[in-house]
């Protein structure tokens, strides 16, 4: 595992990179949980904790990107990782060596879910002009996150006119996929992290996926507390969040449609309750 890190060729990397060189023959090197995507592992020096996440599954994303837009982010003083450095291994798979900030969130309670409300957006209050000569790449929202859909025509249906409806904008940095699952919680602290979908978008997505996400992983309960906080926090009106609530769902629906998603005994029961609960959305779609 060490020669692993030794045989990157890294193409980038910061000042903070120094500390895991200095001491290459004395790292302690533990794989954490990963993902479908990606390998991650914790490495650690006797000054520092970093995180190095290897894409040597099918997801090949663009690292470079990643990593100048969480150099920017990190310093404006955003809650996401400190880049350390990116590059590729001997399999020519993207890598990406970040500060260690925690662990997963794995429970919340009304406080918590309030605060990361406000961590997303904080974020969200990023200008794209902030980024200077460093340009996001931007994607047409539909063929980004809903992969596939012109196989399923009863979810691309509805789907356009939602998306007609809402008036969708593309013009502040959203992550695109902000769960529990990456927000590091350490020290009373939360650390954004998975950066492979930022992108310019609308906020309003932004909210709403994460909130689909906490109804139906979390309960629907804390999913009423989670939303209040964001409807509180901004000025948009209850029936804008729902609107993309519903276009949020049916990303959730075409996605369990064409790959394996977790699911807990009550997950599709929860879906049901969601769509149902929704006026845009009817529950033949499950």
């Amino acid at each position: 595992m060490r020669e692993l890190v030794r045989n990157i060729r890294w193409i980038e990397k910061s000042m903070d990179f120094e500390s895991l060189e200095k001491h290459s023959d004395s790292l302690d090197v533990t794989p954490l949980e990963s993902g479908l995507e990606a390998e991650v592992i914790k490495i650690c020096t006797p000054e520092s904790g970093f995180v190095l996440k290897i894409w040597n599954r099918h997801s090949k994303p663009e690292v470079g990107i990643q990593y100048k837009l969480l150099d920017v982010l990190h310093r404006q003083g955003k809650a996401v990782s400190k880049p350390i450095g990116w590059g590729v291994d001997e399999s020519d798979n993207p890598v990406l060596l970040t500060s260690f900030d925690g662990l997963p969130v794995n429970r919340v309670d009304q406080s918590k879910l309030t605060q990361l409300a406000k961590v997303l957006l904080d974020i969200h209050k990023v200008p794209l002009e902030s980024l200077g000569d460093f340009k996001l790449p931007q994607h047409e929202f539909v063929r980004y996150f809903y992969p596939g859909i012109h196989d399923h025509p009863d979810i691309e249906n509805l789907l356009v006119q939602l998306v007609e409806r809402a008036k969708i904008k593309q013009d502040s940095i959203i992550h695109g996929d902000y769960n529990l699952g990456n927000i590091l919680e350490k020290d009373g602290n939360y650390t954004v992290i998975d950066w492979t979908n930022g992108q310019p978008g609308d906020p309003r997505y932004d909210m709403a996926w994460s909130n689909v996400l906490i109804w139906i992983y979390v309960s629907e309960k804390y999913y009423s507390v989670y939303r209040s906080a964001f409807l509180s926090e901004t000025n948009y009106t209850d029936e804008e969040l729902l609107l993309f609530e519903a276009i949020a769902c049916l990303r959730w629906i075409l996605l369990n449609r064409i790959a394996v998603l977790p699911k807990r005994k009550n997950t599709i029961s929860r879906v049901k309750t969601l769509l149902l609960s929704n006026p845009y959305l009817h529950a033949k779609l499950l």
